[in-house]
């Protein structure tokens, strides 16, 4: 492991990743790495949320590290990987509330189509229910959160942010620390990691719209397997006749 990235989740991470693998430190292990293998990856991330880290299997032959769940981890990370330098990416704090209250917050609080349907997909979905469960005490609970407190208000939203960003600032020496934002691009980032600087420009990605069609599109698809799987029955609410929709379909002529 030769990179950490203490950046919270909303800060231009999965940016951050695509550039870190772009300059010869990938693979970069990723939220996107847990999602796509919650069976094998949610004990591991359990197991380091009770105090019993496996960091050679959970990251394998990763060469860096960002994002949600494993940025949570930072110190614990910097003394195992006494060698790696340690990336804190920032956005300003306004910007990355909107960010995170239209995301990643809305997966697990307020009224939104996506939270209830996150909630929705707990009920059928276990793995599902895991994995809310684990971010919630990495991210959200008060006594083990690293956002915790009131974020119902844009400024208490944003007050977790900066409370996290100090935490890190002080807790990492400042010649292992980068704070970057991805607004100032490749320069600043290669010169801490002593690479050359790419030709190609930085990307923007996984904006608001891309994060709302992932989760919501991802709950709707495992909830409609859930209905399709379902015992039918012979009427509909109340003895009214099926509807078009969820008849049988017709034996072909």
């Amino acid at each position: 492991m030769k990179v950490i990235g203490a950046g919270l989740p909303r800060s231009a991470t999965t940016t951050q990743m695509f550039a870190l693998e772009t300059l010869g430190f990938g693979p970069c292990y990723h939220m996107r790495d847990l999602l796509a293998d919650l069976e094998g990856g949610l004990p591991l991330w359990e197991a380091a949320a009770e105090g019993k880290p496996d960091w050679e299997r959970i990251f394998g032959e990763a060469r860096s590290t960002v994002d949600w769940p494993s940025a949570r981890y930072f110190e614990a990370l910097m003394e195992y990987y006494p060698r790696a330098k340690v990336i804190l990416s920032a956005r300003d704090g306004d910007d990355w509330a909107n960010s995170m209250r239209k995301t990643v917050w809305a997966v697990y609080k307020g009224h939104s189509v996506m939270h209830h349907m996150c909630e929705a997909r707990a009920v059928v979905d276990p793995l599902w229910q895991r994995y809310m469960d684990v971010m919630t005490h990495m991210t959200w609970d008060d006594d083990t959160g690293a956002l915790a407190g009131d974020t119902t208000t844009h400024e208490g939203l944003v007050a977790a942010m900066e409370r996290w960003h100090a935490h890190v600032v002080r807790t990492v020496p400042s010649d292992r620390l980068l704070v970057w934002n991805p607004a100032d691009g490749w320069d600043p980032m290669c010169d801490f990691l002593e690479v050359a600087v790419p030709a190609e420009p930085m990307p923007r990605l996984n904006d608001t719209n891309s994060f709302r069609e992932g989760i919501v599109g991802g709950a709707i698809d495992i909830i409609n397997e859930w209905w399709d799987a379902r015992e039918r029955p012979d009427s509909g609410l109340h003895g009214a006749p099926l509807s078009a929709t969820v008849q049988e379909p017709a034996e072909p002529q």
